[in-house]
């Protein structure tokens, strides 16, 4: 393992891949044409409708939270509230599930997460028909609980299954995947509308289903080559790992947190303002509108996860550069809103640096780690990235309220701040083992 040196830090990933690399060179060729051939491509399938999956329990939901402060006759803040207390709920669980999974399966966690968050979704619908604020809210929170066994537990999975460039192309995937799902989901959202304001909370259901099977049939997870860890030990590593990597790791979260929190909180400012004057969007077209900025970041976060393998030089000049895309393109927004082709083209640019920060802090987080602590450093990770999104949406409304500049000044120097973090504490070299 390399060393950290005092002002130049060598991320060394202490994956299991050097224990396994003896193993899987002696393996029979058959299972290695398996993995190259046809099972890793419906793989890579089966886990990108995980991140799917997730991001649609937020993202369907944007386009209709103005239809629902209306219907249930709740305030700004409160419609909000459903977006943010999913997130929120998820963020506190997902340790303990990550922690489980390592204890026991990756998919032992997934398969009844995925069932949780698809009840939950119908008991939401009702009660929205019931006009119930109450009852979609305690529905969200249980959705919260199931989506922390989804995308998160996936992200270890990965690391669990694949290693070099394989595995950053099937985060890079994953990351994909949760932009495409934010792509989609406000068209999905807007279109479903169009026949009943809640009825996104009955799909729910269906793509839940969908990824289920996926995962219970074409799934194949590694066997552990180690005994389940017990919790206190398990603890007492994790605090080991924090204490000798916390200076990058901890970075690394904040940063994950704070794309997410800037991404959603946009999202939540767009649905609001574009069915207001000066731009009157609403219907699909105020979806396609609030899609435009993700799919700039969805074909992004693919192209960076195929390209960094395990290039550590090329991660960190990728971090850098995509916060410093941010920062720019979110400081223009400041003086730049009233043309929504500009407005849009800047916010687009802000999701293009955002593709190239999150692959690259997840394929470096996902591989710092062995196998059996995987789980809960990734939970970690992933905990803090639905904390941001949680406060995305409420501190974007409060900063609404004073006014466009205060939110953007804000976010541009919340960017700029992160980019110092990132330049100077994150400084992974060369190959990555």
């Amino acid at each position: 393992m390399a060393t950290t040196k005092p002002h130049k830090l060598n991320i060394s990933f202490q994956s299991d891949m050097d224990e396994d690399l003896s193993d899987e060179t002696s393996s029979t060729n058959n299972s290695t044409n398996k993995k190259a051939g046809k099972g890793k491509v419906w793989e890579f399938i089966a886990l990108a409708t995980i991140p799917l999956v997730l991001v649609l329990g937020n993202s369907m939901l944007v386009p209709i939270l103005p239809e629902l402060q209306k219907e249930l006759h709740v305030s700004q803040f409160q419609s909000s509230l459903v977006i943010s207390l999913f997130s929120i709920t998820a963020g506190l669980i997902i340790p303990i599930l990550g922690y489980l999974s390592d204890r026991y399966s990756r998919k032992a966690v997934m398969i009844p997460s995925l069932i949780v968050y698809g009840s939950a979704g119908i008991l939401a619908g009702f009660g929205a028909i019931w006009g119930s604020y109450t009852v979609v809210i305690i529905a969200r929170a249980i959705q919260g609980m199931g989506a922390a066994g989804t995308a998160p537990i996936a992200m270890a999975l990965v690391g669990d299954l694949y290693d070099d460039g394989t595995q950053s192309k099937a985060l890079g995937l994953i990351e994909a995947a949760n932009g495409a799902g934010k792509v989609l989901s406000p068209i999905i959202g807007s279109a479903l509308a169009l026949i009943v304001w809640y009825a996104s909370f009955f799909a729910f259901p269906v793509f839940c289903l969908l990824s289920l099977l996926a995962v219970i049939f074409i799934i194949k997870e590694p066997k552990k080559k180690t005994e389940p860890p017990k919790l206190k030990p398990y603890l007492q590593k994790i605090g080991a790992i924090l204490k000798e990597k916390g200076r990058w790791l901890i970075t690394s979260f904040f940063a994950g947190s704070l794309a997410l929190f800037i991404l959603f909180g946009v999202l939540f400012y767009l649905s609001n303002i574009l069915e207001k004057p000066p731009y009157n969007i609403d219907g699909v077209m105020k979806g396609l509108v609030l899609a435009i900025p993700l799919l700039g970041l969805v074909a992004t976060s693919y192209t960076t996860g195929a390209l960094i393998k395990k290039n550590g030089t090329l991660m960190r000049w990728l971090m850098n550069i995509g916060l410093l895309l941010m920062t720019a393109s979110l400081t223009l927004t400041i003086f730049f809103y009233q043309n929504i082709y500009v407005f849009i083209g800047f916010l687009t640019l802000s999701a293009i640096g955002t593709g190239l920060l999150l692959p690259c802090l997840n394929s470096m987080i996902t591989g710092s780690v062995k196998q059996e602590e995987r789980g809960m450093i990734t939970s970690i990770y992933n905990s803090l990235r639905f904390i941001g999104v949680a406060f995305g949406p409420p501190l974007f409304g409060w900063l609404m309220d004073i006014s466009h500049a205060a939110l953007f000044i804000t976010i541009s120097a919340l960017s700029l701040i992160t980019l110092g973090l990132v330049f100077f504490l994150i400084k992974p070299k060369g190959q990555i083992n």
